[in-house]
């Protein structure tokens, strides 16, 4: 990898723990829950406090750099360089003290994904990658190994993972007629409440796919680039291209993306 993606890289592990303690710290001392305009969309000042180191450390280090973040915004820079930004995704899950949440930081250049980090707190887990670099797992005492998608080729022997819009009570019968499509095709499928960890997940063999809909590009950016950096293959639900701009995503092992597609399309 480039030596600046490595630089980038180690900043943003550093930066992405740092965040992590403070959300283990408010979920040890107590925490205030408020709603963001909908009763499951949640956000609690563990988030806004892990948004605002990672910001303040991000442009004390790279001040030109712009910022994409979850709760602030967007915050322009004078170069190339674009930190987007999730500072705690599994909000409903940390507020629950499921321990399936984490920070997620990717960098693009360009308008290309060159680092990511996605730093699971609670879990002791930290997903990296650099375009063209590999995509690792570091676990807490020290070690990493290089992660790969799983090798699994039918979709019947397949465990899968989803997530659900928060608006979901409004949008009919459509997400979860598709829901009922994988479940019987699929050996099992999951829910755990953070893209960006599902993945991580798909990206170390854990999950064989994943797809979603109404995500930004916060909870996708860092794990988008974690799980392509380990073969992962991706397409909207159409199986056109791909983009964290986008409004959806099927992410698999590459050997299940075309049965996914066409049990998307079936539905």
């Amino acid at each position: 990898m480039p030596a600046s993606h490595d630089v980038y890289l180690e900043a943003a592990i550093t930066v992405a723990r740092a965040a992590g303690e403070v959300l283990l710290d408010h979920q040890r001392r107590g925490f205030k829950i408020a709603s963001k305009g909908h009763r499951i969309d949640l956000i609690t000042d563990a988030d806004r406090a892990s948004e605002a180191l990672v910001v303040e450390e991000l442009r004390r280090r790279y001040p030109g750099d712009s910022i994409l973040a979850e709760e602030g915004g967007a915050r322009d820079g004078v170069g190339d360089h674009r930190w987007i930004i999730d500072p705690l995704d599994g909000t409903t899950n940390f507020a629950h003290g499921y321990p399936f949440y984490c920070v997620s930081i990717g960098l693009e250049i360009a308008g290309r994904l060159a680092v990511g980090v996605v730093h699971a707190p609670a879990l002791g887990e930290t997903f990296t990658a650099t375009h063209a670099g590999g995509a690792f797992l570091h676990v807490s005492d020290g070690s990493r190994r290089r992660l790969h998608v799983s090798r699994v080729t039918e979709l019947s022997r397949a465990l899968l993972v989803t997530g659900f819009p928060y608006d979901i009570a409004e949008r009919g019968e459509g997400p979860f007629d598709l829901f009922r499509r994988f479940v019987l095709a699929a050996q099992a499928v999951r829910r755990d409440g953070s893209a960006a960890l599902d993945l991580c997940y798909l990206a170390a063999g854990r999950f064989d796919g994943f797809w979603e809909a109404n995500l930004k590009p916060w909870d996708l950016a860092a794990g988008t680039l974690i799980a392509a950096e380990a073969g992962a293959r991706f397409s909207d639900f159409r199986g056109e291209a791909y983009t964290i701009y986008g409004s959806e995503i099927i992410a698999s092992n590459g050997a299940l993306h075309a049965p996914m597609v066409a049990t998307i399309a079936a539905s």
